[in-house]
């Protein structure tokens, strides 16, 4: 039995809800998009999209994970952020999903400014760190963007040629 009517749909999938999940921080979208590229590739046997190629998406995949990482505490930390500025730009974060679309951008903000002013009762330093904390998200979602647009666009071009 052919299963790559099911593959395909799967890569499609798979490829929208990652392209969701760089923007909605309860899924993993980067890792998502690669998953779907790979279900696609798979789906065609590998004929078209080789193991130089997965690679490539592979380690565009992996740079994804480490801008996740630095975008969301180095905007926080450059300004000296507390512990509790950074657990409350993720809880500003989930709570902000029960307030789409607005509050996905102003949950993170809110969520850092109120640890970092419980930390120091400090408000102009407190809405900086919130600031600079947004800035740091706004910048990663952006960078996470553009690395699934070049993973799109690597696939695609290795597809047509």
């Amino acid at each position: 039995m052919d299963y790559s009517f099911i593959l395909y749909l799967l890569a499609v999938v798979l490829v929208l809800a990652g392209i969701a999940g760089i923007v909605l921080p309860a899924l993993p979208g980067v890792p998502l998009v690669f998953a779907g590229l790979l279900a696609a590739a798979w789906a065609e046997g590998f004929t078209r999209i080789g193991w130089p190629t997965l690679l490539v998406l592979g380690v565009l995949t992996v740079i994804s994970l480490v801008v996740d990482v630095l975008s969301t505490t180095m905007g926080a930390q450059k300004l000296g952020a507390s512990r509790l500025a950074m657990v409350g730009s993720l809880v500003g974060t989930v709570v902000g999903l029960f307030f789409m679309p607005l509050g996905l951008f102003i949950g993170p903000f809110a969520g850092a400014l109120l640890g970092e002013y419980l930390h120091g009762r400090h408000l102009g330093r407190a809405t900086r760190v919130g600031i600079g904390t947004w800035l740091g998200i706004v910048l990663g979602v952006a960078l996470k963007l553009g690395l699934a647009m070049a993973m799109l666009g690597v696939f695609a071009v290795a597809w047509f040629m």
